[in-house]
């Protein structure tokens, strides 16, 4: 599990209702609340959210805790964004998600990305100057927001003033949790 106690930590997951890959949300979801932190899921309506195993099975149905819109993201010490090639492509459309990675961006606050979750990154224009990973085919669109793409299991990067964490898919789950797990435990109650 973890060496860490996170309680009293807060984590935001941002997806929507359909297509976020489903351990890249659950795995970390279930480990941050086993670890005591407070973890809540936001999405674009309040319906529930269909994973999918591998962008094409059907996974586990979530309960949103709140919506997009009605996320502040002043209240949470982590960014949380999932996977899954329809969920993050949905998910990068969205201006209140842009919204939110600013704000955590802006405020120096963590950011952990998985898979296709760095799409929203792009989007929020906040890679650039960034050395990351996420799933391959993100590569050229990352280059081209002038971040640097590593084919790594978990990359960290601090450059700007806030931590990034990014993996490549769900087969990098135990690094990326682990290195989840350690920003949480440096957050000052």
């Amino acid at each position: 599990m973890t060496d860490h106690d996170l309680n009293g930590r807060k984590v935001l997951a941002v997806v929507t209702n359909y297509g976020v890959e489903q351990d890249e949300l659950v795995v970390p979801v279930e480990h941050l609340r086993g670890a005591g932190a407070r973890v809540d899921v936001a999405a674009v309506t309040t319906d529930d959210i269909v994973t999918l195993v591998g962008d094409k099975d059907p996974g586990r149905t979530v309960r949103p805790d709140l919506t997009l819109a009605d996320a502040d993201p002043a209240d949470y010490d982590l960014l949380l964004i999932p996977g899954g090639t329809l969920n993050a492509d949905t998910l990068r459309l969205q201006s209140s998600a842009g919204t939110i990675v600013r704000s955590f961006t802006d405020s120096g606050r963590p950011v952990a990305a998985i898979c296709h979750g760095p799409w929203a990154l792009v989007e929020a224009g906040v890679v650039a100057g960034k050395r990351l990973t996420s799933y391959a085919s993100l590569r050229t669109d990352i280059r081209n927001a002038g971040g640097t793409w590593a084919d790594e299991p978990v990359v960290t990067d601090t450059d700007g003033g806030w931590l990034l964490i990014t993996s490549r898919n769900p087969g990098d789950l135990d690094p990326f949790i682990r290195e989840m797990d350690t920003a949480l435990a440096a957050v000052r109650s």
